[in-house]
């Protein structure tokens, strides 16, 4: 499944249990949050590593640049659009 999917039913999941958000609101403290953040995922069944992230928001932020303006240079950059680790957060 794509980790976008995944990471939007982690995070209701997530939003109906207060327990679990606290969980995942701790790891933002860790000294690495982006890996602590997918060791819980990957505890609670959901195989999300780093890079899937990472090549998530970078994949989404292409496509979207492209079908803007044919795709040029000129194409505004938008706030957190290709930060899903950030987005997931912000939907809590």
């Amino acid at each position: 499944m794509e980790t976008a999917f995944l990471l939007e039913e982690l995070r209701i999941r997530v939003q109906e249990d207060a327990e679990l958000r606290e969980r995942f609101i701790k790891t933002r403290e860790s000294e690495n949050p982006l890996s602590s953040f997918c060791t819980l995922c990957r505890e609670l069944g959901y195989d999300i590593y780093e890079m899937d992230i990472i090549s998530a928001g970078e994949d989404f932020y292409a496509a979207m640049k492209r079908s803007t303006n044919g795709g040029g240079e000129n194409s505004p950059k938008l706030k957190l659009e290709d930060d899903f680790y950030e987005m997931f957060f912000a939907g809590l």
